[in-house]
């Protein structure tokens, strides 16, 4: 108990101290990033007993840009995810998130990109005001599972994010994070600490896929995420059940073979 408010104190206050200093600083190129990266970022890792090992740093190239894409088990994978990947990056974040105070207004206020996943007409002009940043040399961060994992298993993904990818044709990196379910499980704020892993894999060439192809490229990262999920000592997931359905999180389509 006494960690859960020591936890929640620390949030809330050091995210209000904060939320000025990121807004002045996203008006520089990099600015906010290195904020959130070196001062808001490990302040709440700590403060959630996270203890953060990076695998596969040499797979990130800053000069190259690139599309990241994560399995997403905790609340906490945001701050882990920006200490761990070294580049200035925008995420591709639901909707709902630009309410969450300071936070979701700092990422409205520093241009990452909101996806209202009910209004499909909205999301795909999301969709392409994130290929437009891509083209102009940002890299984009998102979670296709369009969800946190109860139970630190990965999730279907949903197809939409993969097209992003296939419009812009730059490489996609599959990024796995495991330990943060244990810190910090879904919908609670009972903290345990203990080692966070992420692992960054290998960029993925998306030009080797044809440019409707999305259920194909998504099951191509997906299997990598689960083998680095295994890797690392976590659950993993089920190869066969990759795909989301049609606006439902966390629950797939049926495989190829059985459809």
């Amino acid at each position: 108990m006494a960690r859960k408010i020591f936890c929640m104190f620390v949030a809330a206050a050091w995210t209000a101290i904060l939320f000025p200093f990121a807004v002045l600083a996203s008006f520089v190129r990099g600015g906010d990033s290195w904020v959130t990266r070196r001062l808001w970022s490990p302040v709440l890792v700590w403060a959630g007993g996270g203890q953060l090992v990076v695998h596969g740093l040499e797979n990130v190239d800053p000069k190259r840009p690139t599309i990241y894409v994560s399995n997403h088990q905790s609340t906490l994978d945001i701050p882990v995810l920006f200490m761990a990947v070294p580049v200035h990056f925008r995420y591709v974040a639901k909707s709902q998130l630009a309410w969450v105070p300071f936070i979701g207004w700092y990422l409205w206020l520093a241009g990452h990109i909101f996806v209202n996943r009910s209004n499909l007409s909205g999301a795909i002009e999301s969709l392409r005001a994130a290929a437009q940043k891509i083209r102009n040399g940002t890299n984009i961060f998102l979670y296709p599972e369009g969800t946190r994992s109860p139970d630190g298993r990965i999730l279907p993904f949903k197809k939409g994010p993969f097209a992003l990818a296939l419009e812009a044709r730059v490489p996609i990196c599959p990024v796995t994070v495991e330990g943060t379910a244990r810190i910090m499980p879904k919908n609670s704020w009972n903290i345990t600490p203990g080692p966070v892993h992420v692992k960054i894999g290998k960029p993925i060439d998306t030009t080797g896929f044809a440019e409707n192809d999305r259920a194909g490229l998504a099951r191509a990262v997906r299997d990598v995420i689960i083998a680095q999920s295994l890797e690392l000592g976590g659950r993993g997931g089920d190869p066969d059940n990759a795909i989301a359905a049609s606006g439902i999180e966390g629950l797939s389509t049926p495989p190829p073979s059985a459809a």
